[in-house]
Order: structure tokens, then C-alpha cells, then sequence
């Protein structure tokens, strides 16, 4: 029998060999494929510099950062700039508009699935391209353009909506003056612009299904409609719940220029939310510590909701990020 030291001694033993091996194994691999780790290396490089190392000024969320005594010289406060943003009087607008808008984004993540799914049905070939090309070009549009068309679109005196209006005998509407509004252009507005690329994704993982599955349901009797629902579907539900996943993890990050572009006195109490707020008290204020903190309580949320839509996935799916 061996004693407690002899144990701990071997099992330290075998951890160090499977260290030694597996060190061993990379750096074969190394040398076989390094023209492919060369490949990686300035994406790596990329996120180690940009996302990384600034890490390292979080810690002035916690500090009173004066510029001229440096992040380091700067004096220690803990949580106050985060007990001072929770107990402002802003805090609940701050909030409650960054969850609407998200939420109602959120809503609609199903219209690039159906979209897809549509596309995926078209047999005629050069319509398929024409609406593809249609539903695809709004993505390739500025947000600084895009807000410029909404706000000319809207405009009560001689945009196109209010045109219409008053051709139908109403009366001009003021969109963009007017907090009850600001959500849904905000959000359709969003959904314009990037509904037929984010379709694209789901469009590839439609291409991967086997036709034989489709002709197999066909003799079997299946209406087109359960064949999208029992073939279909179930091949493209891992991308959906990737990207849902992926989209969770940005949940509290909207649209901040778009938003802010579209933002005027009139509309803020509905359009300001976490991002606008940091940007003004940050840049604009110059509070550099009270900002930091801010975005990093937005951040936080962001992590949690992402790592917590990835254990659900993990444990009522087989798919995940991690």
C-alpha cells in the first residue's frame, strides 16, 4: 500500500508527463502546420492589442481618474461611481429604455429565419436573385446615411410618409418629435437594414440539406409546409441558437450611433439609454470614472446573459458556444 506522500508524489508525476506530452504534441503539430497558425496569428494579435490590454484602464471605474496623476496615481473609491449611477434619478429611464429596445429587437430575431426559409423555397431563379439583392442592399448603407433617410423620410413637410398621409386626407405626424414613436423607428428602421443580410447565414445552412430528405417527404405525402417544419428547420436550429446565443451576449449593446443620430431633446425620454448616457457624461463631461463605470456595469450584464443563454442551450440542446 502506498502512503499519502508516494501518491500525491506519482500522481504529480503522471501530471507532469501528460503535461510533457501534450506540449510535445502541440509543437509536432507546429511544425507541420505553422503556415496556419501564421494565418491566425494577426486575428490573435488583433484582439490581444484592441480588446485586451485595454482591460487594463477598467480599474479607473473604481478610482477617481484624474488625467495628470495617471490611472495608477489616480485615488482608490471602490463602488461609488456605481452606487451613485444606481441611485440617480436617471437610472430607471436608463434602463427601462435599453431593455424596450432590446426586447423588442429581440422579438423580431425570427424574421431572418422566415425570410431564409422563404428564399429557400423560391424556384424561380432570377426572381430569387432580384429579391436577394433587394432585401441585401440596405446592409451595405452608413449608419449616417441611414439616419439621414429616416429623418428625411419622416419629415412632416415633405417626407414620403407624410406625403402619403396627406394624400390619404391626415394630418402630418412629427415622428421624430415624439418619445412614443422613437422605439418603433428605431427598431423597424433596424430590421430594413439588415433583414436580408442577417438571412444569409441561415440561407448557407439551408444549402446543406440533403435534397433526397425533401424527395423522400414528397412520396411520403408531405405538404411543403412539413417539410419546412420537420426538414428544414431542425437543420438550421444549431446556427439559430448560436447566433441567439452570440446575440444575447450583446443584448444591452444597442445601436449606439444609429440612436444617437436620431436622438433629439424632444424624443429623449425614450431614446436615451446606457450607451448615449456613457457617451455624454464620458466625452462630453469628461467623467471619465463615472462613464467607465457605467460601461462596465453594461458589460457585465452583457456577460452574464451570454454566459447564462449558453447553459441553457448546453442543457436543453446539443448546441453551444462553449
Amino acid at each position: 500500500m502506498l502512503n499519502a506522500e508516494e501518491a500525491l508524489d506519482q500522481a504529480g508525476r503522471a501530471t507532469d508527463r501528460a503535461s510533457h506530452s501534450a506540449i510535445g504534441t502541440f509543437l509536432r503539430n507546429l511544425g507541420k502546420t505553422w503556415q496556419l497558425y501564421v494565418l491566425l496569428l494577426p486575428a490573435l494579435l488583433y484582439f490581444f492589442i484592441l480588446h485586451y490590454i485595454p482591460l487594463y484602464g477598467v480599474q479607473i471605474a473604481f478610482k477617481d481618474y484624474i488625467a495628470t496623476k495617471g490611472i495608477w496615481g489616480s485615488p482608490w473609491i471602490g463602488l461609488d461611481h456605481f452606487q451613485r449611477f444606481f441611485n440617480s434619478y436617471y437610472f430607471k429611464d436608463l434602463i427601462r429604455n435599453t431593455l424596450v429596445l432590446n426586447v423588442y429587437g429581440l422579438l423580431l430575431f425570427p424574421l431572418p429565419i422566415i425570410l431564409a426559409l422563404s428564399f429557400n423555397e423560391v424556384k424561380n431563379a432570377t426572381f430569387k436573385k432580384w429579391a436577394q439583392t433587394i432585401t441585401y442592399a440596405p446592409h451595405f448603407i452608413s449608419t449616417v446615411v441611414m439616419a439621414g433617410m429616416v429623418i428625411a423620410f419622416l419629415d412632416p413637410e415633405t417626407g414620403l410618409i407624410n406625403s402619403i398621409i396627406k394624400v390619404f386626407g391626415g394630418s402630418p405626424i412629427p415622428f421624430l418629435i415624439m418619445p412614443q414613436w422613437f422605439k418603433h423607428i428605431f427598431v423597424w428602421s433596424g430590421q430594413w437594414q439588415g433583414l436580408g443580410w442577417g438571412a444569409i447565414i441561415y440561407l448557407a445552412a439551408l444549402a446543406g440539406v440533403n435534397p433526397d430528405q425533401h424527395d423522400a417527404a414528397s412520396v411520403d405525402g408531405a405538404s411543403r409546409m412539413r417539410r419546412i417544419w420537420h426538414i428544414n428547420i431542425p437543420a438550421i436550429m444549431p446556427t439559430v441558437i448560436i447566433l441567439f446565443i452570440l446575440t444575447m451576449g450583446s443584448f444591452m449593446s444597442i445601436g449606439f450611433e444609429k440612436v444617437l443620430l436620431l436622438q433629439n431633446p424632444l424624443n429623449m425620454s425614450s431614446s436615451d439609454v446606457i450607451q448615449t448616457f456613457v457617451y455624454r457624461s464620458g466625452l462630453l463631461q469628461s467623467q471619465y470614472s463615472f462613464s467607465a463605470a457605467v460601461g462596465l456595469f453594461d458589460s457585465l450584464i452583457n456577460v452574464t446573459l451570454l454566459v447564462l443563454a449558453n447553459l441553457i442551450a448546453r442543457r436543453t440542446t446539443d448546441n453551444s458556444l462553449w
